[in-house]
């Protein structure tokens, strides 16, 4: 794939204690605004920025994302990215993040909306050194339909490969194919139309740490199912199951809470937009 609608290249360093980009290059329909520090951290925050407002039929997004030792991140999106109608080629976006020892990145996009017709594919590398740290979400939310259909898109396509000292440690492939697919059924959607994933790589992670995610999250209710799975390296992933952005936001905003007071004693910042 040599043709690229966007691409974005951000490379980043510690200095004395504070995060400061040291090499940043974007092209054609992405871009990245000037960062923004929440509070004395020196942990910045950027925001990614798509210019056309959504993703069309055969785009192509490119993303490289490199911390050295000892930076620290917050990457998220400006608004939702929004997936139209893709009656010929899927839209594909491709990230590589490299992390080195002791550096921390947090990405929290805002969710991916998939409306009638859309086919979409999204892979994410991820190499990390030992003693590298790494928070990742994703939220697939069905966009609207004439006829009020819960999965009118086509296919969404979400692949995860993560490397700890170049040895494959996670892979997570997550496909849902309605036309050929019973959504409803066990172990798909389950009767919900939102799904959440969150990834957490990290030699900190301890039995206290999860015994504190169990308790906030597992609540005896209908509104979201959730499942928290512990990972063949230091680390976990959380899946819900639900029928609104906003209960997977809840969920994953107090999961990155307690994360962030347990690992780095400090609340996060509030990265909504609206």
């Amino acid at each position: 794939m040599q043709d690229w609608t966007g691409i974005l290249r951000l490379e980043a360093e510690d200095r004395k204690g504070k995060t400061v980009a040291k090499n940043v290059y974007f092209q054609g329909a992405f871009k990245v605004m000037r960062p923004i520090y929440h509070d004395d951290s020196g942990q910045p925050c950027y925001y990614i920025l798509n210019p056309g407002g959504g993703y069309l039929d055969g785009d192509r997004y490119r993303m490289q994302i490199a911390l050295d030792k000892q930076a620290r991140m917050t990457l998220t999106t400006q608004s939702a990215t929004k997936v139209y109608k893709t009656p010929n080629n899927y839209v594909y976006q491709e990230t590589e993040i490299s992390l080195k020892e002791g550096s921390y990145l947090e990405y929290i996009p805002d969710p991916l909306i998939a409306y009638r017709n859309a086919r979409y594919k999204q892979k994410n590398i991820i190499r990390m050194e030992k003693g590298a740290t790494f928070l990742y979400s994703d939220i697939l939310t069905p966009g609207w339909s004439p006829e009020g259909d819960k999965f009118s898109y086509d296919t969404l396509q979400l692949i995860n490969e993560l490397y700890v000292d170049d040895e494959l440690a996670v892979y997570d492939h997550i496909k849902l194919n309605p036309r050929n697919q019973d959504m409803n059924t066990i172990g798909f959607m389950e009767g919900f139309s939102h799904l959440g994933s969150m990834i957490v790589v990290g030699e900190q992670t301890n039995n206290d740490l999860l015994d504190r995610l169990h308790e906030a999250i597992h609540v005896n209710t209908n509104e979201y199912r959730i499942g928290l799975s512990l990972l063949p390296v230091p680390g976990f992933t959380i899946r819900v199951l639900a029928n609104s952005t906003q209960t997977v936001e809840r969920l994953f905003t107090e999961c990155h809470r307690i994360i962030s007071e347990e690992w780095f004693n400090k609340r996060p910042s509030f990265l909504r937009k609206y």
